[in-house]
């Protein structure tokens, strides 16, 4: 009864937003979804390696527990591709030099294999395609090999650790520099690899999407008085003590499996998102400069998420009606949920009662 009671809700809601944008002749898509919608989670993360010492990967285990029994069909996450790394890099006065900040260096993978980033980002797809389920040691380490040279390092990864541990060596393609290389992201203190690939190995998925995106980065950033003044209007917003109090809160129970559980519980709950704007985008919004570097700061911001949310979209097309987890930082949680819930073919899954 109390699912129909809240199927009945829904109902009587999406007809409401219809009736209303019949009445206003406002185009809404928001209740115009098709009849079996992709499911979407967007989990808000720390990024780990900003956390205190305090902050252990062990403990993650009851949050890949409650994640994976979710069963997501394929994960995104906040990485860019390497494709995007290409062009930043050939167009980087425009961009900021993004590149640097964001990129690997994948000519390692690129000397070991021959290939360089449009030959291994189509030699990836093409293996991915004919990847059998029960594909080879020698299958998985060209794999990983070649995502590598398609700078997709969180991919490699998943392909590695589903090796067996005794086939994690040289060969097809691995030499002993990328080796090393996978070798360190295995306890690499990112969410990518220690959330994201982690997941993708227990749920026995073949790769992760890479959907960040920089190319709104421009030269208006390295301006001297971008930073001041985007600082200062963080500085006279009232909510930016509040938000520094409630992550010293969330961050002082790490150390246990229950308090880092608890952290990530709080950063997905519904109110952190006013917060987030209060203390961030809506104080800058108010900055008085003359060069407008606060609203330059949140238009930049909004185009990366809808570029973001763009290239999980067309995750989704690919794959119609799965069940997908995005891993993003905690600030762009609400932005990634605005923006798919005007797709049609998506519906939104709450983390937070995954979460509990």
């Amino acid at each position: 009864m109390k699912r129909l009671a809240i199927l009945a809700a829904g109902l009587i809601a999406a007809g409401a937003a219809v009736g209303a944008a019949a009445q206003t002749g406002v185009f809404d898509p928001r209740p115009l979804k098709s009849a079996h919608p992709a499911e979407v989670m967007v989990f808000g993360t720390a990024h780990l390696s900003q956390l205190p010492k305090t902050f252990r990967v062990a403990d993650l285990a009851p949050l890949l527990d409650r994640l994976a029994a979710w069963k997501p069909q394929a994960i995104t996450i906040e990485s860019l591709s390497g494709r995007q790394c290409e062009y930043l890099r050939r167009y980087a006065k425009l961009h900021d030099n993004a590149a640097d900040g964001y990129c690997w260096d994948e000519s390692p993978a690129r000397a070991a294999t021959g290939l360089d980033m449009l030959a291994a980002t189509l030699e990836m797809e093409r293996l991915l395609a004919a990847l059998p389920a029960d594909a080879s040691p020698a299958q998985r380490r060209r794999l990983a090999a070649v995502m590598l040279a398609a700078s997709d390092q969180a991919s490699a990864l998943v392909q590695w650790l589903r090796l067996p541990a005794s086939e994690r060596h040289i060969g097809d393609g691995l030499d002993q520099v990328l080796v090393d290389r996978l070798v360190k992201l295995e306890t690499y203190k990112n969410e990518d690899y220690q959330i994201a690939a982690a997941l993708a190995v227990r749920l026995g998925l073949d790769r992760i999407y890479p959907t960040d995106d920089h190319t709104a980065s421009d030269d208006v950033s390295a301006d001297p008085g971008y930073g001041a003044a985007v600082e200062a209007a963080w500085k006279a917003a009232p909510a930016n003590a509040i938000r520094r109090k409630r992550i010293a809160r969330e961050e002082a129970g790490l150390g246990t499996p229950d308090g880092t559980l608890a952290m990530f519980r709080s950063m997905n709950r519904r109110d952190q998102a006013r917060l987030i704007y209060d203390s961030d985008f809506g104080a800058a919004l108010k900055d008085p400069s003359p060069q407008g570097f606060g609203r330059n700061y949140v238009g930049n911001w909004e185009t990366r998420n809808l570029r973001m949310v763009a290239n999980i979209r067309a995750v989704l097309a690919k794959h119609p009606g799965i069940r997908l987890l995005t891993i993003v930082g905690a600030s762009h949680k609400a932005y990634f949920e605005a923006y798919l819930a005007m797709m049609h073919d998506v519906r939104l899954v709450d983390s937070s009662t995954v979460l509990r």
